[in-house]
């Protein structure tokens, strides 16, 4: 799944990101709070669409529980 324009965005707030005149800013750590919840959002992606290949048995389960637990 690619992240949409707002969802970014949302990220970016949520990261604490400055925006002014078009411009948006972050400080380091604000990048690297950017980058782990961009990375979140994948996994959870990824984690959603092998459970919706759970008609195919457990293994499905198994790999979201697994894709999931690489952001702990």
């Amino acid at each position: 799944m690619k992240l949409t324009r707002e969802q970014i965005i949302a990220i970016a707030w949520e990261a604490k990101a400055d925006y002014d005149n078009g411009v948006w800013s972050l400080t380091y750590d604000e990048l690297e709070a950017f980058a782990a919840l961009v990375a979140a959002a994948e996994r959870e992606s990824c984690a959603k669409m092998c459970e919706d290949l759970d008609h195919f048995g457990a293994d499905c389960i198994d790999c979201a529980a697994g894709i999931r637990a690489r952001g702990k």
